[in-house]
């Protein structure tokens, strides 16, 4: 088995090696009060409307759990990957106003 400098594999012939635990460890989730969330509102093609929400920390179950809030909340559809939180539409006061009624710390970024 070779190694890069940085310790990482690069070929193995061992059948039996466990590729699926290099890097593969999902971040602790912080508590409410120490996330640091991002709201943000994007234009997409069409003059379609997005709310994105950014900078959580925490394990991805996490992160659709309180996507799942958010879209039911604002009554919308929308879509949770890679750490943010999209939804369809503009509800950053109302998201804004969820996030920090459930102890997180948030605010409105961008124009």
């Amino acid at each position: 088995m070779k190694k890069r400098p940085t310790g990482g594999m690069v070929y193995s012939t061992n059948p039996n090696v466990n590729t699926g635990s290099f890097g593969g460890r999902e971040p602790v989730t912080l508590p409410p009060a120490q996330q640091d969330l991002r709201i943000h509102l994007d234009r997409l093609k069409g003059n379609k409307e997005v709310t994105r929400i950014v900078g959580f920390v925490g394990k991805d179950a996490d992160l659709a759990d309180l996507g799942k809030l958010l879209k039911s909340k604002c009554g919308v559809g929308g879509n949770t990957k890679e750490g943010v939180i999209l939804l369809q539409g503009d509800h950053r006061d109302k998201v804004l106003k969820l996030l920090t009624e459930a102890g997180y710390k948030a605010k409105k970024a961008g124009g």
